[in-house]
């Protein structure tokens, strides 16, 4: 599979929706974890990242502007010993519990599937990172609709072992804007990824449509020390 270039592939694409890169850096001494949240409603856009614990929650940012929170408010990361979780949905809570009981990423996921909020059936994506001894590996799951058929749930996950230097994956809800949002297909893509937080972050915010962009969180993991670089960024400063 050919790289991608991110900054590209968000400036041609209005609404990804919500999404997630993982990878490397290029001096390969860092893990990266990147998700994003995008809306088009006003219940959707009145939310902002904020610190909880070791990983983030959502949050609405005018309480009084908050009609339904069930598929928006949720802990998008969370950490579990050497492990990083990051979804886009309350599945994050899922697969932490069951990897805490010694299920896999994969097993744990079993019990869920595609959003219920016809007709769009969000698809739900996922990502892990496991970092022990120096060394990291990754995987992203989707759980989607057969192609917004809501009778049945097509289950993918992608592997990713020795991550080499310099690139990651990225994986995101919707294929583009539409109505209804047409679901994520084929595999994560391959991207290049930047060598300091900050480059990260500015490669996503700044090129996340301006209009439906609405909070991002980036994160760098030192593989050796298991020290960790974190920004978050809100549209609602």
């Amino acid at each position: 599979m050919q790289k991608i270039s991110l900054k590209d592939d968000l400036q041609q694409n209005t609404y990804p929706g919500r999404g997630i890169v993982l990878g490397k850096t290029p001096d390969g001494r860092k893990a990266a974890a990147a998700y994003f949240i995008m809306g088009r409603s006003e219940n959707s856009r009145n939310r902002i990242f904020v610190t909880d614990g070791q990983g983030i929650r959502t949050q609405a940012y005018d309480p009084s502007k908050l009609t339904d929170p069930s598929l928006i408010i949720y802990a998008p990361v969370r950490v579990l010993g050497n492990k990083t979780i990051v979804t886009n949905g309350d599945q994050t809570d899922t697969i932490y519990a069951g990897m805490d009981r010694q299920l896999t990423f994969e097993q744990a996921l079993r019990s869920r599937e595609f959003e219920p909020d016809g007709p769009n059936f969000t698809p739900r994506i996922s990502g892990i990172l496991h970092i022990e001894n120096g060394k990291f590996n990754y995987a992203l799951s989707i759980l989607k609709s057969s192609d917004g058929n809501p009778q049945s749930c097509h289950r993918y996950t992608f592997a990713y072992e020795n991550p080499l230097a310099g690139e990651g994956h990225f994986i995101h809800t919707y294929m583009h804007d539409g109505d209804p949002l047409p679901s994520f297909e084929g595999e994560p893509k391959r991207v290049e990824i930047p060598d300091s937080l900050d480059a990260l972050t500015a490669l996503l915010w700044d090129n996340l449509n301006p209009d439906n962009k609405v909070s991002l969180f980036v994160r760098m993991i030192d593989l050796e020390s298991g020290e960790t670089e974190t920004r978050i960024v809100n549209k609602h400063a």
